[in-house]
């Protein structure tokens, strides 16, 4: 196992994201949260709920969990809210991903991805977890294609995230996978996949000696596509089995 994490502000005062990686009996827990809410309450929020999730699965060390973790997390944003009375301003995305032996899982809400690339025959094949924004659903509607996601005009626009009161489960949990040294995977905020295609995430990772190596190189490549732009908060997370 071998893997790497990078968090920066881009062009804004603070930095809203908020990633860490704890390990437990072997296990291994990957949290990426990226807070939303003004007057530092993103800032919060993200690490709040990054700090429960790894607190939850320093109890529960084993796949089958992410999904309560994630509840457990926006739980805890509630009563934070509650305390602080700041109903609705502490929210924030999150995925999060478990590695057990050989097998893999993960979970997320918002528009922080997980990509899985694997090496194939056939050259590297990767998925990712969609998006609960405006821009996905038109994406699956047919009414936007996906490399439109980008920059469209409601990219921001969130339809899940934790913080808010939800109506039943609002995050998506994988079933669990098999994962070996043919697996290679990125949580990323959407200042990170935002400024940063696929094609170029998998050719950076072929000339890459290591996660830290790829994490680098594909920041090099975001801060030169970003150039000129008003840069969000970037932040990544790079998994490599071995």
């Amino acid at each position: 196992m071998q893997y790497a994490v990078l968090s920066k502000k881009g062009s804004r005062e603070t930095n809203e994201d908020y990633a860490a990686v704890t390990e437990k009996d072997g296990a291994y827990c990957f949290v990426l949260c990226d807070g939303l809410g003004g007057h530092g309450a993103g800032e919060e929020a993200s690490r709040l709920a990054v700090e429960t999730i790894l607190e939850g699965f320093t109890k529960y060390p084993s796949l089958g969990q992410t999904g309560t973790f994630l509840e457990m997390a926006q739980e805890r944003l509630l009563q934070e809210q509650e305390r602080l009375h700041i109903p609705n301003d502490m929210k924030t995305t999150a995925v999060v991903l478990v590695t057990e032996g050989q097998q893999a899982e993960w979970a997320h809400i918002g528009d922080s991805r997980l990509y899985h690339f694997r090496d194939t025959l056939f050259g590297t094949r990767f998925v990712r977890t969609l998006d609960h924004s405006v821009p996905q659903t038109l994406v699956a509607s047919g009414q936007l294609k996906e490399r439109e996601i980008r920059f469209h005009e409601d990219r921001n626009r969130l339809l899940r995230a934790l913080g808010t009161e939800w109506n039943g489960k609002a995050y998506e949990v994988s079933k669990p996978v098999p994962a070996g040294r043919r697996d290679r995977f990125l949580l990323c905020s959407d200042g990170w996949w935002e400024l940063i295609e696929e094609h170029e995430m998998i050719a950076l990772m072929k000339r890459s000696a290591g996660p830290k190596d790829w994490l680098t190189r594909m920041e090099e490549a975001i801060v030169k596509h970003g150039a000129g732009r008003d840069m969000d908060n970037y932040s990544a997370v790079g998994v490599w089995l071995k």
